[in-house]
């Protein structure tokens, strides 16, 4: 029979992979970032505009999708984050938003902002969207102030669960300096895959011989802030769930969950590993310019060991700094098992979806963009 548990943790697995999925997708916000530094010329622009204008709708469908499904399998932590640390989440959004506005107005005739307008905010995007999902997903580890009354759902006229403790509304977490690290760990590893994208999606030889070099700089700031915030995390205090149900602080509880859980570790150092052999072979090599899938599949497999690391084996996957015992777990978060259970048969219809997508990125790379498209296509960017 199908625990509740057991679907408690296949749930977490899931929303885990779109996690780490939408991560790699951020490639689209480190390309837009990078197109000033990238192109030099009004022609280099419009290629790499145009070539992550064909992708931009993948980030966005998997960043609501993601927030979709921690509402239906965890709405306590939705209804905590979401509802508390609102700034972060609308921040995140907002950009996201004029991300989509931008592209499509930025060469109409007689646009309010202008095509330079237009671009800033999509460089706006490209860092904001990065920095602060980084920054959010490193409370996962650090903590946020809230706490969380469940008694509360009984009070007629005021059942409210979760309060946050701080009037910044989220901000605060800006003032934590591994938040920092891991947001611009993200920020600098979405410029690596937009670089790394534009080199194998535009037939241009200027642009892979100018990408190479900037990748050496993108992927060495990348590596640095990464590697202090996982050092760090793996030696740190965690937060551990006792067989009572209680919150505890354990010493070096991440890594004795890698430690517990090999095949979780096994897929962290799959996915370094991966996106280590990426960027050399792609530094190293002139004509290589597939660097973007193993470097795309090892970000996929190392982001989705972190999050597991953060939720399974008995650990608090939101913690409360202000309440230790208002942290969230997968099994005081969760929804019923009825709820699960219907879900998890929804959930068999994710691998048709998976393969719908794959086909319809071949289709649209079926070509390289080069110059001579960009002056015939009717749909330009």
């Amino acid at each position: 029979m199908i625990t509740h548990s057991f679907l408690q943790h296949y749930w977490w697995f899931l929303v885990s992979l779109l996690g780490a999925l939408l991560v790699f997708l951020m490639f689209v916000q480190g390309g837009n970032a990078v197109a000033y530094t990238l192109g030099r010329t009004e022609e280099e622009r419009r290629l790499i505009f145009n070539s992550t204008g064909r992708k931009w709708e993948y980030t966005f469908t998997t960043l609501v999708t993601f927030g979709g499904a921690f509402f239906a399998s965890f709405p306590l932590f939705y209804s905590t984050s979401f509802g508390g640390a609102y700034w972060v989440w609308m921040l995140l959004l907002v950009s996201f938003v004029v991300q989509a506005v931008s592209y499509e107005f930025q060469s109409k005739v007689g646009n309010v902002l202008g095509q330079r307008g237009y671009r800033l905010l999509l460089q706006f995007n490209g860092f904001i969207g990065p920095f602060v999902l980084g920054a959010a997903v490193a409370t996962f580890f650090n903590g946020a102030e809230f706490t969380v009354n469940q008694e509360n759902l009984g009070d007629t006229y005021q059942p409210v669960v979760s309060t946050w403790a701080s009037s910044w509304h989220g901000l605060e977490a800006l003032g934590n300096f591994w938040n920092w690290c891991l947001g611009l760990a993200v920020c600098f590893l979405a410029r690596t895959l937009g670089i790394l994208y534009i080199m194998n999606n535009v037939d241009d030889d200027t642009l892979r011989s100018r990408g190479s070099v900037q990748l050496v700089g993108n992927a060495g700031m990348f590596l640095l802030f990464f590697l202090a915030f996982l050092i760090r995390t793996l030696f740190k205090d965690g937060f551990a769930v006792a067989a009572d149900g209680s919150v505890v602080m354990e010493p070096m509880k991440y890594l004795h969950n890698l430690l517990a859980m090999w095949p979780v570790l096994l897929l962290l150092l799959a996915g370094v590993a991966l996106v280590l052999f990426g960027i050399v072979k792609t530094i190293r090599s002139k004509t290589y310019v597939r660097g973007i899938w193993p470097v795309g599949v090892g970000t996929v497999l190392t982001v989705l060991a972190l999050l597991l690391c953060a939720g399974w084996n008995h650990t608090a996957y939101y913690p409360s700094t202000a309440d230790l015992q208002s942290s969230l777990t997968l099994a005081n978060s969760s929804s019923s098992l009825f709820t699960l259970q219907v879900m998890a048969v929804v959930s068999l219809i994710i691998p048709f979806v998976l393969a719908y997508i794959v086909w319809c990125w071949r289709a649209i790379d079926l070509r390289s963009i080069t110059r001579k498209e960009l002056e015939e296509d009717e749909h330009t960017y």
